[in-house]
């Protein structure tokens, strides 16, 4: 590998401007490292930094107190705590979707039989229990369960242990956290399909305003990244006063985002990538999200080709890169990085966490955020 495409040990800004909209994060070929601070608290992340995707959810079932309280006790720098789903009443919840047939035990509840359904979200028919036909009360009378049962058998041994949290009760937890610790727990907090949510009358962005400013996370310094699937949904909360930074996620190439199908909008995720599309992100935005092929693409037969120029043309944007999502697992790692046959046995996901680390990524999202970060300490060194 080059070693100029190496990144130093650098420290993350938790949003300096730069021009419109744009942040500096001491990512690869941007400013000189800073800090920022809210109340004299020192504000700083490392650089490739490691986000605990959902947690540690290749330890415990996803979005449950389990899999937020492990991710931080693995040196996670980040734990995403969204995403961010309303209840009925208007509650936000932390579920992968508002679809909790596979997260939750609703199908062992026969009270809510009669609420399993078949609904068209973001285009696409699902059925099962939605959260948004559940009061906050009911959704409290279920268990979290681990959505992925047949790669990760041991984490069935924690179904039923914990409830769904409400995000104020997230954002309670990183309060307490940070008086035990001493210092900030950074959260990623998704808009989980906020078009088809607005349509419905439970627009999430309004709600996320008010709970931030509540609980004070609410400015340039606060320790949080927003982010969507939806850039419109950025925009929004950017107008809501949310100055903390922002990231887009950028799905398969060639989806388009609800809020743009919505608005009639021709522009695919492909469009996006391309530096006129990164420009147009970095006036609302300081980060993407991009899918892990778009990172470094894989070939025909499905191994690690070579990377793209994505990182360098974020970079050149002023945005900074977080990928998802890496896990240890032989069923989600390139061919080449596979180990055996068995689908829920580990790969050589060090090895891949390396090539990724080796583009300039500032950071990624991760099931393994112990993995993660072994493999992120060779690229923090000077």
């Amino acid at each position: 590998m080059d070693k100029r495409q190496r990144p130093g040990r650098r420290t993350l800004l938790g949003a300096a401007a730069l021009g419109a909209g744009a942040a500096v994060f001491g990512g690869a070929g941007q400013a000189s490292a800073r800090e920022a601070s809210r109340g004299g608290a020192p504000r700083e992340l490392p650089v490739p930094l490691v986000v605990g995707h959902r947690g540690a959810s290749g330890y415990r079932p996803e979005h449950t107190f389990g899999s937020y309280e492990l991710a931080l006790a693995m040196g996670a720098d980040v734990i995403e705590a969204g995403d961010l789903v309303p209840t009925k009443d208007g509650h936000l919840i932390c579920r992968h979707e508002n679809d909790i047939t596979a997260t939750t035990d609703v199908a062992d509840h026969p009270e809510f039989a009669g609420r399993k359904t078949t609904k068209t979200v973001d285009g696409k028919k699902i059925t099962g229990w939605f959260t948004e036909d559940f009061t906050l009360a009911e959704i409290k009378t279920l268990r979290a369960k681990e959505r992925i049962p047949d790669v990760r058998r041991h984490n069935t041994l924690y179904n039923g242990v914990w409830q769904i949290p409400t995000f104020e009760e997230v954002l309670q937890w990183a309060r307490k956290k940070e008086r035990e610790r001493g210092r900030p727990v950074w959260l990623h907090i998704e808009t989980k399909h906020p078009t088809y949510f607005r349509k419905a009358g439970l627009g999430l962005e309004e709600r996320v305003a008010k709970l931030l400013r509540r609980y004070g996370r609410d400015k340039k310094s606060s320790p949080n990244f927003l982010q969507s699937f939806e850039p419109s949904s950025i925009q929004r909360l950017g107008r809501l006063g949310l100055d903390c930074p922002k990231v887009v996620l950028l799905d398969e190439p060639s989806v388009r985002p609800a809020d743009f199908v919505e608005a009639g909008d021709p522009r695919t995720t492909a469009d996006l990538l391309k530096p006129e599309g990164l420009k147009w992100i970095a006036g609302f935005a300081q980060g993407i999200g991009p899918w892990l092929p778009q990172i470094i693409a894989q070939d025909k037969d499905g191994k690690l080709g070579k990377p793209t120029t994505l990182v360098s043309d974020a970079h050149a944007a002023g945005l900074v890169v977080h990928p998802y999502t890496v896990r240890n697992e032989n069923s989600f790692l390139p061919l080449d990085f596979r180990v055996g046959k068995n689908p829920g046995d580990y790969g050589n996901s060090l090895a891949y966490f390396k090539a990724l680390f080796a583009t300039g990524i500032d950071g990624l999202f991760s099931d393994n955020p112990d993995t993660a970060l072994l493999a992120a300490a060779e690229f923090r060194k000077h």
